[in-house]
């Protein structure tokens, strides 16, 4: 127990969002084409007249990349992190509101509420 009691709650919700933000964005752009059934179809119809789904699968995974990046440095001014904390909790309600109920809605909860509770850690500290 001694050892929970010394893990420090930013730490922690930095590094499991931001492994799974590195993970999600080097596949949107090692392999945009597996995730072309998580995109709905009216999404797809919106974006195709602008870009190829895959480009912006693509250009999806490197946002994701940033955003793991901001996570995981832990020499970043905290302000930095805050941005890419509120950024992760728009990016994941997005996701939730616009695609709905799919295989992986519950990954995007639990993410949602970890996001959520390093920005409200953030701002408290």
């Amino acid at each position: 127990m001694l050892f929970l009691q010394r893990m420090h709650p930013e730490r922690v919700l930095r590094l499991g969002l931001g492994f799974t933000f590195l993970y999600s964005g080097w596949d949107l752009i090692s392999n945009p084409y597996d995730w072309y059934g998580f995109v709905p179809a009216w999404f797809s119809a919106v974006v195709t007249p602008v870009m190829p789904l895959e480009m912006f699968l693509r250009v999806q995974g490197v946002g994701e990349l940033l955003l793991a990046a901001a996570l995981l440095a832990w020499f970043l001014p905290r302000r930095i992190v805050q941005i890419a904390a509120m950024l992760a909790v728009a990016h994941l309600f997005v996701i939730l509101v616009g695609v709905g109920i799919d295989p992986v809605t519950f990954r995007d909860v639990g993410l949602l509420g970890a996001a959520i509770a390093l920005l409200a850690h953030m701002s408290r500290s």
